[in-house]
């Protein structure tokens, strides 16, 4: 019996084994196989995608203890109750969510919301905005006006100046876009006859560059159409668009601006963007700039296009009016929350290479009625800080500043002065008298805090 178990001990030991490592080769399979299902997976851009990572709405469910993969919160933190969100705030962060890569990449990026549509290129009010307001019946009619068209961002051209820039050989060094309202004719020609002078302007000191200048406007009255035409024609610097100008309208200008600017002044270095009612200081402003443009390209060399600089009379920490007598007001259900740092309205410049981005950024941030503050939206958006400096004085010189005799050759620019006193500020720094003639501009202050 023995010598025949041992003639058949490789088959016995072959059958008792066989059973053996079938199952230990299934227990490696179904482990290699729960271990490829727990694993991220690496698509071509890079990114890290895993199953039930991110839901339809992007709100985490739990933390995670594998090694693999971070741990993320326990509770949601993809905020979902908008409905007491202020109307501005509402429709912007639906927007937000539209354009937010994260979102778009976990398939929400297709997700519409007809309150946020910007493809309503029309100049047709929008009165079902009204709805989703409760006080929008005893908002001043100005607001209601605002909420109604605040879609609204295509508007014709009245009068154009298409070859403005095409026509110089050179390209401008500074393109002066000035906000004025058609009655204000005598305001125009005191900047033309003085600040504003189109054309080859030597620098204080330095060399100087070509400028050009055009006005912005939106139409008011019919019966003054004929007037802007026929100044149109006389000075060629009148661009119109076709929707009334009102304050709450002078974002229009900006965006419809930077718009025009990308099609037919593009090559322009830098813009000066005010009111028609600043001084300026052009000579100085210019010696500036080609210092700013040296210093860049010290930095920089020409890798780097100046497409982030912006400077003038920068405003931190406000917030929103809400006393309804005030220009500024703005009600809290259209907008809650602070104002981003932004510059002052009455006079900013900013490179021409930050216009296209400007222009692009726009497109995702809903309009607001007061322009300089938008403005500040669109840079927080971009990252782009501006930087403050003492010579714009966009709120007037302090009372014990203004008595000082060269205050005006300290500046660059300031605001709220009339086309008389254009003409002789003009005169007066043009060419500096003995005593002024060594001044130089203002030293740097604090940030200025304003409740605006």
């Amino acid at each position: 019996m023995a010598s025949c178990l041992w003639r058949y001990r490789r088959r016995i030991l072959l059958c008792i084994c066989t059973p053996c490592i079938l199952l230990g080769c299934l227990f490696l399979y179904i482990t290699l196989a729960l271990c490829l299902a727990m694993a991220p997976t690496y698509p071509s851009d890079g990114q890290i995608i895993t199953s039930n990572l991110l839901d339809r709405h992007f709100v985490a469910t739990g933390t995670t203890n594998s090694s693999i993969l971070a741990s993320y919160p326990a509770q949601p933190f993809w905020r979902q109750d908008l409905n007491k969100t202020a109307f501005w705030n509402l429709i912007q962060h639906v927007m937000d969510r539209q354009h937010n890569p994260i979102l778009q990449a976990s398939g929400n990026g297709s997700r519409k919301d007809n309150i946020t549509s910007l493809n309503q290129n029309g100049s047709f009010p929008n009165y079902k905005r009204m709805w989703r307001m409760s006080d929008y019946v005893t908002l001043p009619i100005h607001i209601q006006r605002f909420i109604n068209s605040m879609h609204c961002r295509d508007y014709p051209l009245l009068i154009d100046q298409p070859g403005l820039c095409a026509k110089m050989a050179e390209a401008p060094k500074l393109l002066l876009a000035i906000k004025s309202q058609v009655p204000n004719f005598r305001n125009r020609q005191a900047i033309r006859m003085t600040w504003g002078y189109s054309g080859l302007l030597k620098g204080q000191v330095g060399k100087g560059g070509r400028v050009h200048r055009v006005f912005l406007l939106g139409k008011i009255d019919e019966a003054l159409s004929k007037d802007i035409e026929k100044e149109s024609e006389m000075y060629n610097d009148i661009i119109m668009w076709d929707f009334m100008d009102t304050f709450f309208n002078l974002t229009l200008k900006d965006i419809l601006f930077w718009d025009w600017f990308s099609k037919h002044c593009q090559n322009a270095r830098f813009v000066l963007k005010g009111d028609d009612d600043v001084f300026v200081r052009t000579p100085a402003l210019l010696d500036y700039l080609e210092n700013q443009e040296k210093l860049h390209l010290k930095r920089h060399g020409y890798a780097k296009k100046m497409d982030d600089f912006v400077i003038g009379d920068i405003i931190t920490s406000a917030i929103p009016r809400r006393s309804e007598t005030n220009k500024y007001f703005i009600p809290e259900s259209f907008y809650e929350g602070m104002y981003p740092t932004y510059p002052g309205g009455g006079g900013v410049v900013y490179s021409g290479a930050l216009v296209p981005r400007l222009l692009q950024v726009s497109r995702r941030v809903h309009l607001f009625p007061i322009d300089d503050v938008y403005l500040g939206m669109c840079l927080q958006r971009l990252g782009v800080t501006p930087i403050d400096h003492p010579a714009f004085l966009t709120f007037d010189f302090k009372a014990a500043d203004a008595k000082e005799p060269c205050a005006h050759h300290t500046i660059l620019l300031v605001h709220k002065r009339s086309p008389k006193e254009m003409l002789n500020l003009w005169m007066e720094t043009l060419v500096p008298s003995a005593e002024c003639r060594n001044a130089t501009l203002r030293e740097k202050r604090s940030k200025r805090w304003l409740s605006e």
